[in-house]
């Protein structure tokens, strides 16, 4: 049986009834009706019970630069978990816009939407909600079935790029939003918020907005909160600490004792302090070609002899990991963890500690 509810979403000063889910899928055609945005939509400008937010470490989409949003029904909030995702209410909404800049040197050149993905938590559980910009850039339309958009840009070293895009389709979320069980959010988690976010009234921590916006409770002071290095700033971390924070982006939503992957033995979080078990020295279980021969996940010092390196570096179906979400290798990502890999001493100690950083 189908359980149905109708919940509330603020609107300014008043109230915007949901209709009842008659399934899981059931929701606007049109995503102005979620009323997410102020203005013009290129803008990606939150409405005013809208928070944007970002990460430190993001899942690399095919060089897409990404918005962030996040809408509690009125009067709620989010708990604060300092390992796991936070546990939101009924009624939010979580948002994530996939964008192009039409020249990744040059932001006033303008950029591109392609595709607005909204995961609501319904009263029987989350669900995954794609949603498509028109040429127009005016509005984005419900494509359960999913899709695939032609893109081209010009990218940091002045080259032109073009890339058939993959919307993925309504089930498809499924495949990495399951990381302990049902379909659920995997990015809001106190090491990626911890740091700072430039909203209109002033930079501040984003742990620190969202208690003091009364939209967290029992959140730490950040520096008592786990913070994620981010991949791309030295300044953040160390090469392990970073490579180690871009594999927990990109792989441990199913790499972790209780992913979809979990059969592989494979932890890939970042705080996972024991080698073999974030793949020093330990044998596939179940890679078949996608081991391209080689023997081991990781083998110190030798980046090409290890299997990780292989399957984030290639666009083979059989063979690439993730196994969903892109069509191009991130060869920034992939530089960091063979750099990562090369430093390694014999047995995997070297440049594996994360320190508190990472913690989760």
């Amino acid at each position: 049986m189908i359980v149905t509810a109708v919940l509330t979403v603020a609107v300014g000063c008043a109230e915007r009834p949901v209709p009842p889910a008659r399934s899981p899928y059931d929701a606007p055609q049109r995503l102005s009706e979620f009323a997410l945005f102020e203005g013009d939509p290129r803008r990606q400008r939150a409405a005013r019970d809208v928070v944007p937010y970002d990460v430190n470490t993001p899942l690399f989409s095919d060089y897409t630069t990404k918005y962030r949003f996040v809408r509690l029904p009125p009067g709620s909030a989010a708990t604060y978990h300092s390992d796991e995702t936070f546990e939101f209410p009924v009624g939010t909404v979580l948002v994530k816009t996939f964008a192009y800049w039409l020249d990744r040197r040059d932001a006033i050149a303008g950029e591109r939407l392609i595709e607005t993905r909204i995961l609501m938590h319904r009263p029987q559980g989350w669900v995954g909600l794609p949603y498509v910009w028109n040429d127009e850039q005016t509005e984005a339309y419900l494509a359960l079935g999913g899709d695939v958009r032609p893109v081209q840009w010009i990218h940091d070293d002045g080259s032109h790029r073009a890339n058939d895009y993959i919307i993925p389709n309504a089930n498809q979320c499924k495949g990495c939003h399951r990381e302990r069980g049902p379909v659920a959010p995997i990015g809001p988690k106190a090491r990626q918020l911890n740091r700072p976010y430039a909203y209109p009234d002033g930079t501040q921590n984003q742990l620190t907005y969202w208690a003091n916006a009364g939209i967290l409770e029992d959140a730490p002071l950040p520096d008592s909160a786990p913070r994620l290095a981010q991949w791309d700033a030295p300044r953040s971390g160390s090469t392990a600490e970073r490579a180690r924070a871009w594999l927990e982006a990109n792989c441990a939503h199913c790499h972790n004792p209780a992913g979809p992957a979990s059969n592989t033995g494979l932890d890939l979080f970042a705080a996972q302090s024991n080698p073999r078990a974030f793949g020093v020295y330990r044998s596939p279980v179940a890679a078949g070609i996608g081991t391209g021969g080689r023997k081991f996940d990781i083998v110190p010092g030798k980046p090409d002899d290890s299997i990780l390196l292989h399957r984030i570096a290639s666009t083979d179906p059989q063979v690439m990991m993730p196994e969903l979400g892109k069509r191009l290798v991130h060869q920034e990502g992939v530089q960091l963890v063979r750099r990562w890999i090369s430093e390694m001493d014999a047995n995997g100690s070297r440049a594996t500690r994360v320190g508190g950083s990472a913690a989760r």
